[in-house]
């Protein structure tokens, strides 16, 4: 109870006076607004319309026009480090955030979860009268706690907010999305055949969470976190969108790159003097190697666009016109979340709070995917086989991303993506619109101002103060400043003293107007942080940090290198770490359950995530089902595991039993029984892998046997994937096949559920040496940025 109870309390309730106000739930007060922050995923500073970029978000737009762009505005460089900054008002590293969540390495500064001490906005408003809800991508719960058995002290439930309907990690299949609705895992409503797209599903959401809230008490002010997957990988959307940019990226990276900063300076947004750096502005892998020798990284590497033949450039160029049309449609939805807002005359008191978690991603590398697991199982994309898939781009089919040239061009002007400390990381969008509380419309601020100053700014907004203790928790003190000055004055200078930056061995501070940085390329390996190379740039001129001063200026430079590792102190941003993704991977973490040889799963239970799952990579596996068969006609899936981008998957169709393997989407590696089903009690119907044998480094090949009893019905030769079915969601179910088939065989429509016969259970036996391929695992989790 918050409030003492003042009431009277004898014997005879006759006699004693009530008193309520221990009681009731907290209200807000009257006129208070809504908050709704809208979190884009990868949107660099030169993608939008508004920000003089070649995709067109009208409504995005819309909100520009009624309030403010933020010129001078940044993030960490990465995707939970930012967002726990836009949640906690602290930095990331002060939030245990150094890098991603699933990359935690148990230090203070990087173990994955954001300390009670640095409550969230939601935690806040809460206890404030404020009703809260999320929708869309989370991503700041360990990888561990990301599954039933875990708890959910950080999962969004545990963290402030009411509601939640979106995905736990990094990403996901927009047109098959890992869905948790509040804390347990759901179907999605639809399938693509029948409209379905995640944007739209998270926007009805959205809609109905506030709607649930106004139409019992239309006063109470909402929280809501509206996070889409877009714009990070994969790049999903209707075909209709995509064709919308036929050809419009067909010049190419360059070219786009001087068109936007054309376009940025008509607009305000950058010094008439700016200058677009090189393509590749640190080094290439024929030019720079680490202290040690180390090579340069080949991820970081930019194809220049002259030297790429016709075919590459017409795949490229699809590759984007693919991005900007999930863009322009994630758009179109927050149209429709507006619309709501203004039918019910709630815009106007709504703070809209719309950022980028960081730069636009250069995880594509210098080529690009139309399936990217096939990069994180070191299987090269052939140009031949995504030609193929050229009009598939951004359908079920693919699971795509840009090469990294594209990434630069989003980003535009500035130098290098997503994971550096330069502004090309850094630099995002950031539009703040209240119509009832900002009297300014569709101005540019180019005060400087960092994520962690959005929660300082919504609780000055709203005539609130952090408190002293949320949920028991003596809270850290806020480390950002209020923006809210700025809204109404359009040339005060920033309230903004520091800001310092530590992302994968990058470092930067920015200081008064000048900002050092270190060329250091990020999960590089290289180490020896004393040797690294800091240059120093005048940023309030130089935007696009194209002139290095530090020889002009070596007392500016050790000065503001000496603040950095104050600031790293103040920060706990120690140690720092460049490490492989190898490295990065297997450091020691926290296991709910150890692995073990035999896995046993029961039908009716929700998918289990690859993370926990039976791990069948590189070695002997068999897979067996138990079921009763009174009679023929048994048919549907008896288990599967992964999606169309990998997987495997035993199941009945014609009266036999079948196994499937598909090999990272592009080779259905099927074995079919050669005799009916038998009919009966207690029958076990098994498919047996047995290693022989490797054609390349992980990727076993055997012979996979089908068996009824101990009768062997089938066999064929397979080979399996070294790395994991799926980045991101797609995990393992008994007895149907939630999502995306691991193979468009099954028989009957989705979700394929086992009829005509009672599955008792399916066991997986693993008791082979297992095999993990380090290297591939750690791609992939990077990826997950």
């Amino acid at each position: 109870m918050a409030e003492k109870f003042r009431g009277v309390v004898n014997l005879d309730v006759r006699d004693s006076v009530p008193d309520w106000s221990p009681y009731e739930q907290p209200k807000a007060r009257d006129g208070s607004p809504n908050v709704v922050y809208i979190v884009l995923d990868d949107v660099g500073f030169g993608a939008m319309s508004c920000y003089g970029g070649p995709i067109e978000t009208p409504n995005i737009d819309r909100i520009a026009a009624n309030g403010l762009r933020y010129s001078q505005w940044h993030t960490t460089a990465l995707c939970s480090p930012t967002r726990s900054a836009l949640l906690t008002g602290r930095n990331h590293t002060t939030n245990g955030m150094a890098c991603i969540s699933e990359a935690a390495i148990g230090f203070p500064n990087a173990n994955g979860h954001i300390p009670p001490q640095c409550a969230t906005l939601a935690e806040i408003l809460v206890e404030k009268g404020y009703s809260t809800s999320l929708v869309g991508k989370w991503h700041l719960c360990p990888e561990d706690e990301m599954n039933l058995a875990s708890t959910k002290r950080n999962w969004p439930v545990g963290r402030g907010f009411e509601r939640f309907y979106g995905f736990l990690g990094a990403e996901t299949n927009q047109w098959y999305p890992d869905l948790v609705h509040d804390n347990h895992p759901v179907e999605q409503p639809a399938t693509p055949e029948e409209g379905y797209h995640f944007s739209v599903d998270i926007t009805d959401r959205a809609i109905q969470y506030i709607d649930d809230v106004k139409a019992i008490a239309p006063e109470r002010p909402v929280f809501l976190y509206y996070a889409p997957g877009c714009a990070h990988a994969p790049h999903h959307a209707p075909k209709e969108w995509i064709e919308r940019y036929r050809g419009a990226f067909d010049a190419g990276y360059e070219a786009m790159r001087e068109q936007t900063l054309a376009r940025q300076k008509e607009l305000g947004l950058v010094p008439q003097n700016t200058q677009l750096p090189p393509v590749n502005p640190i080094g290439t892998p024929q030019t720079r190697t680490g202290p040690g020798g180390e090579p340069f990284p080949e991820l970081d590497y930019t194809r220049p666009w002259a030297e790429l033949d016709e075919d590459e450039r017409r795949l490229f160029a699809r590759m984007a016109e693919t991005y900007a049309g999930f863009l322009s449609h994630c758009d179109d939805q927050i149209g429709r979340l507006l619309a709501y807002l203004e039918e019910t005359e709630q815009l106007d008191n709504t703070i809209i709070v719309l950022v980028s978690d960081n730069g636009a991603s250069g995880e594509g590398g210098p080529n690009g995917s139309v399936n990217e697991n096939r990069i994180f199982n070191s299987v090269a994309d052939d140009l031949a086989e995504n030609m193929a898939l050229i009009d598939e781009i951004g359908g079920i089919k693919t699971y795509n991303h840009y090469p990294n040239g594209w990434a630069m061009a989003f980003n535009a002007p500035f130098k290098m993506w997503k994971r550096y400390s330069f502004n090309g990381g850094t630099c995002d969008p950031c539009i703040v619109s209240w119509p009832a509380g900002i009297s300014a419309r569709g101005e540019v601020r180019d005060q400087y101002h960092h994520a962690i100053d959005i929660v300082p700014t919504v609780l000055d907004c709203l005539g609130l103060e952090l408190p002293e203790t949320v949920k028991g928790h003596h809270q850290i003190p806020l480390q950002g400043v209020s923006m809210r000055y700025s809204f109404d004055a359009a040339t005060i200078p920033t309230a903004k003293g520091t800001q310092f930056y530590s992302m994968l061995g990058t470092r930067g501070i920015w200081h008064q107007g000048w900002k050092a940085v270190t060329t250091h390329p990020a999960i590089s390996g290289w180490g020896n942080f004393p040797q690294d190379t800091w240059e120093l740039y005048h940023a309030d001129v130089d935007r696009a940090e194209l002139h290095d001063l530090s020889e002009q200026e070596p007392q500016k430079l050790n000065e503001l290198i000496a603040l950095w590792f104050h600031e790293a102190g103040v920060n706990q941003a120690f140690p720092l770490d460049d490490r492989s993704a190898v490295e990065i991977l297997t450091t020691a973490r926290p296991q709910i359950a150890p692995p073990r040889n035999r896995y046993v799963y029961r039908p009716g239970g929700s998918e289990v995530p690859e993370s926990v799952a039976a791990n069948i990579r590189n070695r002997s596996y068999s897979i067996g089902a138990l079921v009763d068969l009174p009679a023929r006609g048994a048919t549907g899936v008896l288990f599967a595991h992964g999606g169309r981008f990998g997987g495997h998957a035993l199941y009945v169709r014609d009266n036999r039993l079948h196994y499937v393997y598909n090999f990272l989407g592009s080779e259905q590696q099927l074995i079919t029984a050669q005799e009916d089903l038998p009919t009966g009690e207690r029958l076990i119907l098994a498919a047996s892998f047995k290693k022989d044998g490797e054609v390349s480094p992980g990727v076993a090949t055997g012979t996979l046997s089908l068996h009824y009893g101990e009768r062997k019905v089938g066999e064929g030769r397979i080979k399996t994937q070294p790395g994991k079915f799926t980045i991101a969601g797609e995990g393992l179910n008994v007895g149907r096949d939630g999502g995306e088939p691991v193979t468009d065989h099954y028989p009957g429509a989705a979700p394929w559920t086992f009829t005509g016969g009672t599955l008792h259970r399916v066991a997986v036996d693993v008791s082979g040496e297992p095999y993990v391929d380090i290297e591939r695992e750690a791609l992939a989790m990077m990826a997950r940025e």
